[in-house]
């Protein structure tokens, strides 16, 4: 926020005269300031001085300078002002609305000391604070001051916050205490909230924090509960001075701070949630400020000095300018200021939470507001100046608002509409809703006051099209919710909201009354209808009829009369209601009965005098009764019975008139008036509410009158029952009197009831039948068994019954006695199907089906269609149920059950269901109908109708044949054609492909522009050739300026220049040239014109265009000889010459040379005489003019004669006559081009030796383009140079034999050429001839004789460069040994590169043995690279045998990798452990491994593994975890291979079926938990006290086939049957399973056993290895098994174990 200097209102005085306060109405229309002479100055809103008054002392006697004033507040109306002065009294003086109104005190509060500050927050309540420390509340209407709360420091500052329900004080001793009358729900503190370090004579409170200073130059802003937030301190700078005074912002946001010379301005910032300090407002010569007032709508500072001056500042952050009509003043973040340029009119926008206001736009006919803040939106009513702020969460700015009602805004937002109330800061509702427009939603805000009721706010708006909610905004519940058949289009309620009216879009106009829930048509056919405002009358028009409704209460009254036009509106005003209707071309008033229209006013004012007085002036007629009976309805609710009885006897009603007046006589002679208990008993049976009458007797315990009353209406039962209630002693009488009643009046049914209910149940059957109710008699015997047993009084009720046709009863008493198919036949007689079904299903299921479908038959006669069709399909009826389902328009139904049907069933009824659909615009779901339906035509046909051309074409592309679509495309497209329906005849064209019909057909309605856009999309190729015809057509046409268009589309300016020209329209003509036609067109165009003009006229015209010289030179072009010379005789006469000259160059080219000769040599010009007999060769005529006209020319007549001659090849003449011209140059030329270069050289050597040399080398460069001739010619040339001892130009010239098909030849000349280079020219000369020959003999394959030429200059490179590309190898090597053994290295090295790119492998292993063997890999010819690597060192061979091992094991020949590793030895390189685990995995889990035949691969993989720890132990792998890995590997394969040899052994065989059982279990176990993917489910129990783990990585799939796994699955069963087997695994002394190597129990790890794998618990045999030992027992029965079977195998593993263990224990054991 800036400080703008506006002007000074009080100007400052010489000395001390300092403005002790000063103060700013509410209103912002008075602005109060009070001088240091006790008077206060009134100043308007614009700083206009207006009025002034003196203060006066609490007493005369201490005189006027008694005091001073160190308070003033406005009231919140504005009307009054408060001074607190320092003689201990605030006055309140009241100072009136205008200028110059009388100032009269009104209240005075005399206190206990000095009034040192003073605030007016709240109507009545005016908070001070006194010199003694207290503040105080004075309240205005009890004329009495209390004490808010007590300090004991003076008070030197009050302020309150913006909403005035707070207030702070400051005090002498630094505190700053808090107080609030109402914290609007913050829940802040109240007390002492803050120690300031001085006394805080500045102190401001605003909207996030208090800001206070004084006398320490320190401004310390504090939070909410008193913590510092911010400080801003002055005290070392030298120009600051103490605060004096500090005043917030209207809205907060700004504080200002006052001190000498000096306002220093504090913002607060949202984003950062701090106080920035703008640049302060220095003003020299201000001294102290004393007293600040901010005006209320913020727009304004004022500022108080101690020099008595007062300063205006305008306080804005920007201000912008509205469409010219408004100007937004932002004077603070959240408040806005909108000022109506034209009406000067303010309305000050404020947001009450303190948000930034972010856009604010003036709509509705520019009389609303409309701003947004991040939180809220602000509304408000410019002419009304009621404001609104409601919270809305931003939505992108997608709202719509509606400004129709004047007491509501309407604002739409994602489907959903709110309201909001001017004036409210609450939603007024919210609802649901798609339809914005106005006239589908009706809200009415208490626009007409009734009796009784507060607040009537409702609305009416449209649920869907077809239903219209009604909602009471006041309590926030839905009070109705109307369902229409048809889509509603207008909807109003009445301005009392009871009644509300709508038209659907059949015009049909509907009156609900809201309180009945009672809908009601009124009229057809409308065509306009309103409510007549103040009332309501309603207004309609049908057709040519005016309709109104002076009592809407009674719809059916209507009166009715003719006009002759439509109504456009209602005037109501000046005592008369007028319907607008214009009529023609004029606007007719039709006046309503304004007594009517009264007679409504008076009933809603309650007026029921009013309305009779007017009645009775009316003569009856319909409307008129229907006004009496509302009155009289009304009255009696209303107790005024006189009035009602007029009414009734008004209407004729003379019994309820009698009624009323006997009421009356009892009312008026009763004392109590109607509250009598007789009156208000007679007013109940008036209404026909006799129980309330009842009540209203017996509480006045007139029991005799209650009970005369229902004696006199016949009501018995009700007199009996009050009789038995009271015990009245009439009671047996009046059941006897009853009776016999009832039997004189011959109502048998009463007297039944009356014998039922004392208990006579035959009697009472008699009775019933005797009156024809047999129902009522079967009723009573089903209640009574012993009434049942009666079988003959049964079969009389049942035949009575039966004779009734109340078969269902009949049937019940038949089921109820037993007899089923009686009961079923009166069931199904009396179509009471579900007993009937329901008694079938117990008795005759048979019959079920039957009577599912009977029953589905009725209810189809009963059109209950939808209920009929689960019967149907009970029944199994399925046509029956389809046509049922499609009767009730149950679609879905019916197409869940034709989808169940046969097809040919189905699709007779598909196409039905999908016409529903297709009517609904479902296109999709009915094409799928009409395509089960097989009516895809039908399809076709409904998206065609539909617009829907792509969806039709694409489906008749799929089932009709191109042609045929076509036919269809183009039939409907001409139906459309013909309705005018051109563009949806254009998609269609285009649709089918024949755009071109589309155009055709718009050239044919001279719709250009359609036709030109269809051919620019479909034949731009074609597009100006179609604008050219158009222009043709419209030239034609006379349509010029189109006809221009299209021509200058088709770029055919031209054209249009010659139209315009053939219709005399020059101008238009020279114009197009201009525009369009290029640099010169428009000079053409002014020339024809002129043309046509000649003359004088002529000249003007081009003068004026400025084309005279340009027309001239035209006319000249164009041959016009006779106007040029013309133009130019009259206006440009040195033109003349050259025209004559054009003249004669035209004559010239027509032949006529003697004109042409006469013409140039007027023109001045003889030489081109000269040269047109030249070039006609008439040499005679051109020699005559030449020697006569022009001398010079004669030597170009003689060169001229001399090419003639040449032509027919006479030399010698030539030459002679070139000689004469002197110009032998050119004889020399000719001969050259002739190729006779014998004489072109002796001329050269005669007249031009200078060039004999240029001749001579041009002459060498024709013989080398010449080829195999010119060759010729260049050899011998050369040969003459060489003899003549011209060696270099020799040389030359045999480089310059190229290869004309005799390569010989040419290698012959290059060869000369390197010898004679050698032998005869300087070194330099002869390496560059060398270096120049020796590529081209390469080029042709001369490969040693280009290498000896180089040799012959020591070029050593060159010369092995040529060998080596002629693959020469010992000659290279040879030459790079002898003469250079620096390039033996790179002979050598291509030689390998030429044998690899050769793919001769075996030869380059004798020059690089790693790139063959490379190679071999590369090749794959693994056997030779492993042999060849086997020659090489150790190293290089176990490159390549790991790189074989891995190629193996990716084919999977994992056995190869193994047997190679077995060949060849297994390193202990890192690098491989990865081949070594995969081998181990592999062979592991490959099938087929468990048993006798697989040994040997075992052994090979123990084998290895054994080589490989050997080697492990060696390395510095030793162990490693890798090294402790292999070596449980080699332990593994030592098992394995043990088992293998071991099962080829019977003997060695143990038969552990119980263990068996166990863990093929276990497997089965495992195989289903990898087909789950979880082991969650897998039963641990079995391996308690093992070292079998748990927790096992799950593969992804099975690894033992299907077939296998059933076989385990079926020994597992087969052996759990059996009960002699212990299904539990083995266990030993230590309490643990007997193969476990760890003992449970202790923790300790046994060593296995090297045969078996078990813990050697004892009887241990120990080898040379330390930890290596075997059981003694299962040791020596392998030993024993080997020696019985002489087993290889067996042997090779004992053999194994001596290598492994470092011999065998000693046991007399030989491997023989």
């Amino acid at each position: 926020m800036q400080l703008k200097h506006l002007r000074t209102l009080l100007s400052p005085q010489d000395g001390a005269a300092k403005v002790t306060c000063m103060a700013w109405s509410q209103n912002n229309a008075k602005f109060a300031v009070c001088t240091v002479d006790r008077v206060v100055l009134l100043y308007d809103e614009h700083g206009e001085r207006r009025d002034k008054f003196s203060t006066k002392p609490a007493d005369m006697k201490y005189g006027r300078k008694s005091y001073m004033v160190k308070g003033m507040a406005f009231s919140p109306d504005s009307t009054k002002i408060a001074i607190g002065q320092t003689d201990n009294i605030i006055y309140v003086y009241k100072i009136g609305e205008d200028w110059g109104d009388k100032k009269v005190i009104c209240n005075k509060f005399i206190q206990t000391s000095a009034v040192t500050c003073l605030q007016w927050p709240a109507e009545y309540i005016i908070v001070f604070g006194l010199a003694e420390g207290k503040v105080r509340l004075a309240n205005t209407k009890t004329n009495k001051s209390s004490t808010i709360y007590g300090t004991d420091s003076y008070v030197v500052s009050l302020t309150t916050n913006c909403s005035g329900k707070g207030i702070l004080s400051g005090h002498a001793d630094g505190t700053i205490v808090r107080y609030f009358f109402d914290d609007e729900g913050s829940g802040e503190s109240q007390g002492k909230l803050v120690n300031h370090p001085c006394p805080p004579y500045a102190l401001a409170w605003a909207t996030n924090s208090i800001v206070a200073a004084g006398c320490d130059r320190r401004i310390v802003a504090y939070g909410k509960e008193g913590h510092v937030l911010q400080t801003f301190d002055y005290s070392r700078d030298p120009q600051e001075r103490e605060f004096t005074t500090a005043v917030a912002s209207p809205g907060g946001q700004s504080v200002v701070l006052g001190s000498y010379d000096r306002l220093r301005v504090l913002n607060w910032s949202p984003r950062r949630s701090i106080w920035e300090e703008a640049k302060p407002k220095e003003i020299a010569n201000l001294y102290t400020v004393t007293a600040l007032a901010w005006k209320r709508d913020g727009s304004r500072l004022c500022a108080g000095t101690l020099c008595g001056g007062v300063e205006q500042f305008d306080c804005c952050l920007r201000r912008s300018i509205y469409k010219n009509k408004f100007e937004l003043t932002y004077v603070g973040p959240s408040q806005v200021i909108v000022k109506n340029l034209s009406s000067g009119t303010r309305v000050v926008l404020k947001s009450h939470y303190g948000y930034e206001v972010e856009e604010v736009k003036i709509l509705g006919k520019e009389r609303y507001l409309v701003a947004h803040t991040s939180d809220t939106l602000l509304l408000g009513d410019l002419n009304t100046n009621r404001l609104s702020e409601v919270a809305w969460q931003g939505s992108g700015g997608n709202e719509k608002y509606f400004f129709e009602n004047e007491n509501v805004c309407m604002i739409f937002n994602a489907g959903e509409l709110t309201l909001v109330e001017y004036g409210s800061n609450d939603t007024l509702g919210s609802v649901r809703t798609e339809f914005m427009n106005p006239h589908l939603i009706s809200v009415r805000i208490n626009e007409r006051r009734q009796r009784g009721m507060e607040d009537n706010k409702k609305l009416a708006y449209l649920v869907d099209i077809k239903t219209i909610a009604i909602v009471d905004l006041s309590c926030g519940y839905n009070i109705g919710t109307i369902s229409h058949e048809s889509r509603v289009d207008w909807l109003e309620l009445n301005e009392t909201g009871h009644k509300l009216l709508f038209r659907d879009r059949k015009l049909r106009l509907h009156l609900y009354d809201i309180e009945s829930c009672s809908k009601t048509m009124i009229l057809n056919f409308c065509s306009y209808v309103q409510w007549v405002p103040g009332s309501d009358v309603l207004v309609a028009q049908n057709r040519n009829s005016l309709c109104v409704w002076y009592n809407i209460d009674a719809p059916e009254r209507v009166t009715m009369s003719s006009i002759k036009g439509d109504v456009v509106g209602l005037e109501r005003g000046g005592g008369k209601t007028e319907v607008m209707v214009t009529e023609g071309v004029s606007t007719v008033a039709y006046t309503l009965d304004e007594g009517l229209i009264e007679f409504g006013t008076a009933i809603d004012d309650g007026n029921y005098t009013r309305a009779t007085a007017f009645l009775e002036t009316l003569e009856m007629t319909p409307e008129t009764e229907a006004m009496w009976k509302t009155l009289s309805k009304l009255a009696l609710e209303a107790r005024q019975l006189h009035i009602a009885e007029r009414c009734f006897s008004a209407l004729g009603h003379v019994a309820k008139a009698r009624f009323l007046h006997e009421t009356n006589e009892i009312a008026d002679q009763g004392g109590e008036g109607t509250d009598f208990y007789q009156v208000r008993a007679r007013l109940a049976m008036l209404e026909k509410n006799y129980k309330l009458a009842e009540m209203i007797f017996l509480e006045q315990n007139a029991v005799e009158e209650a009970m005369d009353m229902y004696q006199q209406l016949h009501r018995w039962d009700e007199c009996i029952a009050v009789a038995e209630a009271k015990g009245h002693p009439a009671l047996e009488k009046l059941r006897r009197g009853y009776y016999q009643w009832l039997m004189d009046t011959q109502q048998e049914e009463r007297a039944g009831e009356l014998q039922e209910s004392q208990g006579d149940g035959l009697a009472a059957i008699s009775l019933y039948l005797k009156a024809g109710l047999p129902a009522k008699a079967a009723r009573l015997v089903l209640t009574r068994e012993e009434l049942l047993a009666n079988t003959e009084l049964v079969e009389h009720i049942t035949s009575a019954l039966i004779k009734g046709e109340l078969y269902e009863r009949a049937g019940d008493l038949f089921e109820k006695i037993r007899n089923p198919q009686r009961a079923l036949e009166c069931y199904c007689k009396g179509s009471a199907f579900m007993k009937a079904v329901e008694l079938a299903r117990l008795a005759f299921p048979v019959e079920v089906v039957r009577l599912e479908e009977a029953w589905g038959d009725h209810l189809v006669q009963q059109k209950q269609l939808d209920a009929a069709i689960n019967h149907y399909i009970e029944a199994r009826c399925s046509i029956k149920a389809i046509e049922a389902a499609l009767g009730a328009r149950q679609w879905k139904k019916a197409i869940y059950i034709l989808d169940l049907q046969d097809r040919n069933i189905a699709s007779k009824y598909y196409p039905r269901v999908a016409q529903h659909y297709a009517s609904l615009q479902e296109y999709e779901i009915a094409e799928e109908l009409y395509t089960k339906g097989e009516r895809t035509k039908d399809a076709i046909d409904m998206y065609t109708q539909a617009g829907r051309w792509e969806q039709a074409h694409k489906l008749a592309m799929k089932c009709m044949r191109p042609e045929d679509v076509s036919v269809l495309y183009i039939t409907q497209a001409q139906e459309m054609e013909k309705q005018g329906k051109y563009r949806e005849a254009e998609r269609l064209y285009v649709t089918v492909e024949e755009p071109d019909l589309a155009i055709t057909m718009f050239k044919k309605h001279k719709l250009y522009d359609d036709m030109i856009r269809l051919v620019g999309k479909h034949h731009p190729d074609l597009l100006s050739d179609t604008h050219l015809h158009l222009g043709k057509e419209l030239e034609a046409d006379g349509r010029l300026q189109e006809a221009e268009y299209h021509y200058l589309e088709a770029q055919e300016w031209k054209a249009t220049v010659n139209m315009y020209r053939s219709n005399g329209l020059w101008e238009e003509a020279y114009r197009v040239a201009k525009a369009h036609g290029g640099a010169n067109a428009h000079k053409h165009v002014a020339y024809l014109w002129a043309k046509s003009l000649g003359g004088e006229a002529a000249v003007r015209l081009l003068n004026k265009l400025g084309l005279l010289e340009a027309a001239i030179d035209h006319a000249a072009d164009n041959c016009s000889f006779e106007f040029a010379f013309e133009l130019s005789r009259l206006a440009l006469k040195h033109k003349t010459p050259e025209i004559h000259l054009r003249y004669a160059m035209y004559l010239e080219d027509e032949g006529k040379f003697e004109e042409a000769e006469a013409e140039f040599i007027r023109a001045g010009k003889p030489k081109e005489a000269v040269l047109m007999f030249v070039h006609n060769q008439d040499w005679e005529a051109a020699q005559r003019v030449a020697e006569a006209h022009d001398p010079d020319s004669v030597a170009e007549v003689l060169v001229g004669q001399a090419r003639g001659a040449l032509e027919e090849k006479d030399f010698q003449k030539a030459e002679g006559l070139l000689l004469r011209a002197q110009r032998p140059g050119l004889a020399l030329n000719y001969y050259k081009e002739a190729g006779l270069w014998s004489d072109a050289l002796r001329i050269c050597k005669d007249y031009m030796p200078g060039q004999l040399e240029a001749l001579q080398e041009e002459y060498e460069r024709e013989a080398t383009k010449k080829g195999a001739r010119g060759m010729e010619g260049l050899v011998e040339q050369a040969r003459q140079w060489e003899q003549a001892g011209e060696y270099s130009r020799a040389v030359d010239c045999y480089l310059k034999v190229r290869d004309s098909g005799s390569s010989s030849l040419v290698e012959k000349c290059w060869m000369k050429a390197a010898e004679l280079s050698i032998k005869f020219l300087p070194p330099q000369r002869s390496l560059e001839v060398v270096r120049a020959v020796g590529p081209q003999l390469i080029a042709i394959g001369k490969h040693s004789a280009a290498a000896e030429l180089y040799l012959n200059l020591d070029l050593v490179k060159e010369a092995i460069d040529a060998f080596i590309e002629g693959e020469e190898w010992n000659k290279a090597k040879r030459v790079a040994k002898e003469l250079d053994p620096r390039y033996e290295d790179y002979v050598d090295q291509h030689y390998k590169e030429f044998l690899k790119n050769q793919g001769k492998v075996d030869s380059l292993v004798g020059v690089d043995v790693m790139a063959a063997l490379d190679l071999y890999v590369e090749q794959g010819q693994w056997d030779k690279c492993i042999e060849t690597a086997t020659k090489q060192n150790y190293k290089i061979l176990h490159k390549y045998v790991a790189l074989y091992a891995t190629h193996l094991i990716r084919e999977g020949g994992c056995a190869q990798a193994l047997a190679l590793y077995v060949q060849h030895g297994a390193p202990a390189n890192p690098q491989n452990f990865n081949i070594y685990k995969r081998i181990f995995t592999d062979m592991v889990s490959s099938p087929g491994t468990n048993c006798a035949e697989a040994y040997h691969g075992w052994a090979d993989l123990r084998d290895v593994l054994f080589n490989l720890c050997e080697n492990l132990v060696k390395s510095s792998e030793a162990n490693s975890p890798s090294h402790e890995e292999f070596e449980t590997m080699l332990l593994i394969a030592h098992y394995y291979a043990t088992r293998s040899a071991a099962q080829s052994i019977k003997q060695l065989a143990v038969g552990w079926e119980n263990m068996a059982f166990i863990f093929l279990n276990r497997f089965l176990d495992l195989t289903d938990a990898i087909e789950e993917g979880t082991l969650d489910a897998l039963d641990h129990s079995d391996f308690q006290d093992t070292d079998i783990p748990f927790e096992v990585p799950l593969p992804a799939k099975q690894h033992i086939p299907e077939a296998q796994r059933e076989e385990v699955r079926d020994w597992v069963l087969t052996v759990s049957m059996d009960q002699r087997l212990e299904q539990v695994l083995p266990r030993d002394e230590r309490g643990a399973y007997e193969a476990s190597l760890l003992a449970a129990s202790t923790g300790v790890r046994a060593l296995p056993c090297l045969i078996t794998g078990y813990p050697i618990l004892r009887n241990k045999i120990e080898f040379k290895r330390p930890g290596k030992a075997a059981n003694k027992d299962n040791w020596n029965k392998f030993l024993m098994a080997i020696k019985t079977s002489h087993s290889p195998v067996c042997q090779d593993v004992l053999k194994f174990i001596s290598q492994w263990c470092g011999g065998l224990p000693s046991t007399s054991f030989s491997f023989q």
